[in-house]
């Protein structure tokens, strides 16, 4: 047991421990950001004539790009989950964290990376013609009739951004990791 207690395997702890808390951050914020995507609807009465007005409503499913989106941080919220319970495990065993599942953490996190980052571009730009519009296409912006819905979308786009940043940051710290591990060799 005196091994466990060198500055290289508290350093080792230290890199799990924060490898933990980076993937419940992931987890949460690709979790917030599901839901508050799922629950941006909002109705609003549109005159079609003098006198009458239908009722239309905004809704995530409306868009595809949106449909990928929540697709892409369910993913996410999942791929957490599994590897948070496998970086807590090796944070209790004594040898701590094998090269080669460091090294499968690398790969997927890279992975989904590009998948999350990939959906929050799509979904940006989504919303950026919801607020903004398109004059050349004749898109109408409709962040200005559907306030509400637009708020939601944009908050849910800011968590996406912060889960996209965490899987950076879970990255770059298991690759430090693994080339501590290779360098020891």
């Amino acid at each position: 047991m005196a091994s466990i207690d060198t500055p290289e395997a508290h350093k080792s702890r230290t890199g799990l421990v924060v490898d933990v808390a980076l993937r419940v951050l992931l987890f949460a914020t690709a979790l917030v950001a599901i839901i508050l995507m799922v629950t941006s609807k909002q109705t609003k009465l549109i005159p079609v004539a003098p006198g009458l007005a239908i009722p239309k409503d905004a809704r995530f499913n409306h868009s595809p790009a949106f449909i990928y989106f929540v697709a892409a941080l369910s993913v996410a919220s999942l791929y957490s989950i599994i590897t948070g319970v496998l970086s807590a495990l090796a944070l209790m065993k004594p040898a701590g964290i094998s090269t080669k599942l460091q090294f499968h953490f690398v790969m997927f996190d890279a992975l989904l990376l590009g998948i999350v980052a990939a959906a929050t571009g799509a979904a940006g730009g989504v919303a950026y013609i919801g607020l903004k519009g398109n004059s050349h296409t004749r898109w109408n912006k409709i962040c200005n009739t559907y306030g509400s819905f637009c708020f939601h979308f944009a908050s849910s786009i800011l968590f996406s951004l912060i889960s996209s940043i965490t899987l950076l940051l879970l990255v770059w710290l298991s690759l430090y990791v693994l080339s501590k591990k290779i360098a020891r060799r």
